[in-house]
């Protein structure tokens, strides 16, 4: 009995291995071809209108052989680098190259440094890059540095030329709104398809109009306001101007909005509370005590008066602690679930927060209404839109020039990483001005245009040195210093090669890449299936989920494929039939010595397991061998083959192994000649 129950959870166990491998197959082979996929699912919901998702695009890697593009060789002058500061000079500059790199959306750029003799280069990849010559000069200069302080000038006024387009723009959006209006209003058209044929707004135009519930706190005051004296789909008869155009509305249906509460508080802080500029507490316990002694005072005639005396929160306490009207979400967890959870005229407290020991007085509380509103938007434009918008940081005067070294150092008492900056006597001089007029307010340290860096002046600096703290880990503050030093040291590059291959040259070696891979798969296949019969058969599917995970894997990590890399995975095909063959070869012995199918399945594999292994393992150290002292082409080789070897033991030991069982017991020993023609002796 009990051996039956074990045959039985086997048996299942089994079935429960051949789903996972069909789901596997399915799911990876949809991943990999999505676009093929998504027209079925395209056909099927203009069909039945079920509207099933696409399945999300992520495209193979390739590289420039494939992909066409250029291969450009830099090499950095490091004649006035210290010996030791070279190549950290050098992968600098890596980094801001990729950085430029990255800004023409080139898609998996390779960027590496090398050396040869005494020379540092820098090779750079660009695949599908067609316009070589701007690449070139995007890449070519030398990384700047530079320190900037916030742009506090006001933005500039539009010129009589700009003010007159943006007028005749809008005095033409007017005159579209009339128009709808009068439509709408003569019962020409109706709402819906005057949205239809008017809305200027798109993610509303879809639903007829609509944006939903809207209140009188927000953006849509106006709406709101026209809404509380329109009835339900009442459409507007005039236009109702709001902060993004001219609206023509309809009024839908209404409901109770969140609650809307008038209150004061009382800020009792000391100095650790976040924020506290007043020390009259000088201790949390002082803020307490305080706190509980005035709460004993407190009525709500009085409070607006003890808000004067004792909050130390000065806007508020000027004007009696009153905090206006408020909902939920504007204020910090613990004081707004006392405030909701009083009633209207308690004073509660004192409650804790990170600012301090509050007294909070609930004077009033109202439930807004909000109204469904359907709307057609006619965007009027306002000068922000035809202004460029303006810079957030301004220059200093501050830059990679004044700076003579950063470097990695860490806090004597804390051990907190940091970034430590030393600037030459020029800079030294401007970073004290600066840092004097900036206490208090962020300096942005920006490396190549891009900002790297935003710390806070916290005092003036006098002696040209400054720490960077932002509680780095010590990688991140060594690529800090990195990039830092390389835009202060003097590493001009300069072009010594460049390579263009063409987009058709590309496509013809992939047409033929991919060509040879189907020839080489559907050859090996068919040799199985002719030699082998029933486990050949089996052996497909096995390749079939073999070929189908290596190319997911590939496309899901952003392994960037090239000739050479197809032709490793085209080579680990032929490994992932050597496993199936010596499977199969052990089965056949197993099998003439008379041994039932299920038996030969089992010691067949237990048999070609040794050699497999042993066959596999070498064949991955040479890969890694290979990708350690191998060129970039030789890299992509030997990753894909690795990689192709690995996923062919699992096919072969775990898909293969799963489906032999599943249909072993299908087949007694006279039907044999299925399995390699083998007779029983």
């Amino acid at each position: 009995m009990v051996e039956k129950e074990n045959k039985i959870n086997v048996r299942a166990k089994i079935r429960w291995g051949i789903v996972g491998i069909l789901v596997l197959l399915v799911v990876t082979s949809f991943f990999d071809a999505p676009t093929y996929v998504n027209t079925t699912v395209d056909r099927i919901n203009t069909a039945t209108g079920i509207g099933i998702p696409h399945i999300p695009v992520k495209n193979f890697s390739l590289g420039l052989d494939l992909q066409g593009g250029a291969h450009l060789v830099y090499q950095a002058d490091v004649s006035n680098i210290e010996p030791g500061e070279k190549s950290v000079a050098v992968e600098g500059v890596r980094d801001v190259i990729e950085r430029r790199v990255n800004a023409l959306g080139v898609g998996e750029p390779n960027i590496q440094t090398s050396k040869v003799g005494e020379d540092y280069r820098i090779n750079v990849d660009l695949p599908g890059v067609t316009d070589v010559n701007e690449a070139i000069k995007l890449i070519g200069g030398t990384p700047t540095l530079d320190f900037r302080e916030v742009n506090n000038n006001p933005p500039r006024e539009l010129t009589e030329e700009e003010q007159t387009q943006l007028d005749k723009e809008n005095d033409a959006g007017k005159t579209k709104a009339n128009e709808a209006q009068i439509k709408l209003n003569s019962k020409q058209i109706d709402f819906k398809t005057a949205v239809k044929d008017y809305s200027e707004d798109e993610a509303s135009k879809v639903n007829n109009g609509s944006i939903g519930f809207v209140s009188s706190e927000g953006p849509f005051i106006s709406l709101h306001a026209w809404a509380e004296t329109a009835k339900e789909d009442e459409v507007s008869r005039e236009i109702i101007e709001s902060f993004d155009g001219l609206n023509i509305l309809k009024r839908g249906e209404q409901r109770d909005g969140s609650a809307l509460i008038t209150s004061s508080h009382i800020l009792f802080c000391y100095p650790e509370a976040v924020g506290c500029n007043d020390t009259r507490y000088l201790s949390k316990e002082q803020a307490l005590l305080k706190a509980q002694e005035v709460f004993e005072t407190a009525n709500q005639d009085n409070f607006a008066d003890l808000a004067k005396e004792f909050s130390t929160d000065l806007a508020a306490g000027a004007s009696g602690g009153a905090l206006g009207e408020i909902t939920r979400g504007a204020l910090v967890a613990p004081f707004e679930d006392a405030l909701f959870a009083a009633e209207v005229g308690e004073i509660v407290g004192p409650v804790e927060t990170e600012f301090g020991y509050h007294l909070i007085f609930k004077r009033e509380e109202r439930i807004p209404k909000e109204y469904e509103i359907s709307r057609i938007l006619i965007r009027q434009k306002t000068p922000a839109d035809i202004l460029p918008p303006q810079d957030e940081y301004i220059s200093t005067g501050l830059s990679g020039k004044q700076l003579e070294r950063a470097q990695v150092v860490s806090d004597q008492q804390t051990g907190q990483v940091q970034v430590s900056l030393q600037f030459d006597s020029e800079g030294t001089e401007l970073f004290k001005q600066i840092t004097q007029e900036h206490v208090g307010e962020p300096i942005a340290i920006f490396l190549d245009g891009q900002p790297i860096s935003i710390p806070t002046v916290q005092v003036p600096i006098l002696n040209g040195q400054a720490v960077i703290t932002g509680g780095f880990t010590l990688q991140e503050a060594q690529l800090l210093s990195q990039r830092l030093n390389a835009g202060a040291l003097p590493v001009p590059v300069e072009l010594i090669g460049q390579q263009s291959i063409g987009a058709t040259l590309g496509a013809e070696s992939l047409q033929k890449s991919l060509k040879s891979g189907v020839i080489a798969l559907v050859v090996v296949m068919l040799f199985m299936l002719l030699y082998y019969r029933l486990p050949g058969f089996l052996s497909m599917i096995a390749l079939s989920v073999y070929l189908s995970l290596t190319l997911a894997i590939f496309k899901l990590i952003g392994v960037t494929l090239t000739l050479a890399g197809i032709a490793g995975l085209i080579l680990s095909i032929g490994m992932a039939v050597d496993a199936n063959v010596l499977i199969f070869e052990r089965l056949k012995e197993e099998l003439q010595k008379g041994k039932s199918l299920r038996v030969a399945v089992e010691e067949g594999f237990l048999r070609a397991w040794s050699a497999i292994k042993d066959g596999n393992i070498s064949t991955i150290i040479t890969c890694v061998l290979l990708m350690w002292f191998g060129s970039s082409f030789v890299k992509g080789f030997s990753f894909t083959l690795a990689v192709g070897v690995l996923i062919s033991m699992f096919s072969a030991i775990t898909v293969t192994r799963v489906m032999l069982r599943f249909i072993a017991p299908w087949f007694k020993n006279g039907a044999n000649w299925m399995f390699l023609g083998a007779k029983k002796k």
